[in-house]
């Protein structure tokens, strides 16, 4: 019972998660203004660190959840070299 009550449910979030990553990648894509297209990528680096996260609970293997920590730390140096690049205009001083 609570195999399916788990597939079930970590089915159901891997949907809703690419659904929410499609929503990202078209604010990324379409987002009037820069900062608009930041906040996209930064949601849609969470979505796909999230997914892999659910892929890895229902897998049971650990290179997911690597993947899903690698994938986190690259993003979030890249949201803050994008914040930073907004604010000043040059990443490195």
């Amino acid at each position: 019972m609570s195999a399916v009550i788990l597939f079930t449910a970590v089915s159901l979030s891997q949907m809703l998660l690419a659904c929410a990553m499609a929503i990202a990648s078209i604010r990324m894509f379409r987002g009037p203004r820069a900062q608009d297209r930041i906040i996209g990528l930064d949601t849609l680096y969470i979505n796909a660190m999230l997914l892999l996260v659910t892929f890895g609970i229902g897998t049971g293997r650990v290179i997911y959840f690597e993947a899903a920590l690698v994938i986190g730390m690259i993003g979030f140096v890249a949201t803050v070299a994008l914040a930073k690049f907004l604010m000043r205009g040059e990443v490195i001083e």
